[in-house]
């Protein structure tokens, strides 16, 4: 064999041994969480036996992975995942029976996932940039949204007379836009009861949409020294007061005081034309 030609034999080979040994995107992902602090977290939160073969890790990944295809049952997760079963040897887990994943599903403890995001959480605020707005005053954006649930399988989460739901309460940080208030209740529950019960640090701003109006609730924050913006209802009572004198920044249509509802404070008024849509807010 030619000099040339055996090297570059050699350099082929190189080549397919380096693929072979190339980390798939879902185990880059993976490893944002390394696998020794989730063992000690499974070990922590752990009912009954040892398992024999199976594992928390490959209970996790395999739920993971049924999350970010949009899987719609555990059988459909598990014949995913074995159909890359030539590549799950990446991710540290073995194939896995939808029996064994059901069981351990339901008996085993889900504090774990609780654990592990918190984890993940404080790991991120490490790395989270400030935002990037000119004043530096903390800013909390609220809102809510409705899950919604067969009544028949979840008769708990009681919504209408024929549905069933629950409603996610979420406050982020705009520091890196990470959760900092969360809350699961019902879907009954309004936005403004739940955001009554935030401790909010003063000096704070928080912005929220009209869900969240309670009059009430706005004059205690302002009373402890939080700022907020909000969205007006169509039906709010306001009271015009005197336009605000310098210059307006471009799309703001009005820039004035007003006095809104029984707050003996007065407010001040923003319109805004979005040059997309072409509608004033």
């Amino acid at each position: 064999m030619r000099y040339n030609e055996f090297t570059r034999n050699i350099n082929l080979f190189k080549e397919i041994r380096a693929m072979a040994h190339h980390n798939t995107i879902l185990r880059q992902i993976v490893a944002f969480l390394p696998r020794h602090e989730f063992d000690s977290l499974a070990k922590d939160h752990h009912l009954g036996q040892k398992f024999r073969s199976f594992s928390r890790w490959t209970q996790f990944l395999v739920m993971f992975v049924g999350q970010l295809a949009g899987r719609k049952s555990l059988r459909d997760i598990v014949m995913n995942v074995g159909a890359q079963s030539n590549k799950i040897y990446h991710l540290g887990i073995k194939l896995c029976s939808r029996a064994t994943l059901a069981r351990v599903n339901e008996r085993q403890p889900a504090s774990l996932y609780e654990a592990v995001f918190f984890k993940l959480l404080e790991r991120c605020r490490q790395v989270s940039p400030g935002h990037r707005f000119k004043f530096k005053n903390k800013l909390y954006l609220l809102d809510a949204t409705t899950i919604d649930l067969c009544l028949s399988l979840f008769p708990w989460a009681k919504f209408r007379k024929a549905t069933g739901a629950v409603k996610l309460h979420v406050g982020l940080d705009a520091d890196g836009y990470l959760p900092t208030f969360i809350s699961l209740t019902d879907g009954k529950e309004h936005e403004s009861q739940w955001a009554k019960a935030l401790t909010l640090p003063r000096g704070s701003i928080v912005v929220f949409d009209r869900g969240f109006t309670d009059y009430k609730w706005h004059q205690a924050l302002m009373k402890n020294g939080i700022f907020f913006v909000a969205r007006l209802k169509t039906n709010s009572i306001v009271e015009n007061g005197p336009r605000r004198a310098g210059r307006k920044a471009k799309g703001i249509t009005e820039d004035r005081e007003i006095s809104l509802g029984h707050i003996p404070e007065s407010l001040r008024l923003i319109c805004f034309l979005d040059p997309e849509t072409g509608k004033e807010c």
